[in-house]
């Protein structure tokens, strides 16, 4: 899946863990999203966020309605996660706090092996949806975001 020779776009507001991250201000918009795509067709790429916030992000794209989320990623120390999303993603992902590595197409299989040495499946392929879209994904960061301030700010 994710091989070397990759790009990445990454948001060009760093990730601050003492600052609260938020990702309100990005509303998902049509050139960003696109449709799920065939486990043969394009490719994939791969979004990576904190552990913390992919992990509240993926509840709630599980309580959504509808199997709402593709295979998942989690790193060996769980710092990060990495959200399967369709090929062309990474062109127009602007989510602070978040990176989108593109594959160019290439590795668009899916296998039950994890795709990089040192990780593992969250939600494999398989028991997941080929890819989670990302305007909802965009939705479910944004709104994982502000449930973690708010938990944050209690304290």
């Amino acid at each position: 899946m994710v091989q070397a020779g990759m790009e990445t776009s990454q948001s060009v507001e760093a990730c601050v863990p003492s600052a609260p991250v938020t990702t309100a201000r990005h509303a998902p918009t049509p050139e960003s999203s696109a449709t799920p795509f065939a486990a043969d067709a394009d490719g994939c790429d791969l979004v990576t966020v904190p552990a913390r916030q992919g992990l509240e992000a993926v509840d709630i794209l599980r309580r959504g309605a509808g199997d709402s989320v593709g295979p998942v990623l989690h790193d060996d120390g769980c710092d990060t996660l990495g959200f399967v999303v369709p090929a062309g993603t990474a062109a127009g992902w602007d989510v602070p706090g978040s990176t989108c590595t593109e594959t160019d197409g290439r590795g668009s299989c899916l296998n039950p092996e994890p795709p990089v040495e040192g990780s593992d499946w969250l939600l494999p392929p398989g028991e997941a949806d080929l890819a989670t879209d990302p305007a909802v994904l965009r939705a479910a960061l944004g709104e994982a975001a502000r449930l973690i301030e708010a938990a944050d700010n209690c304290r």
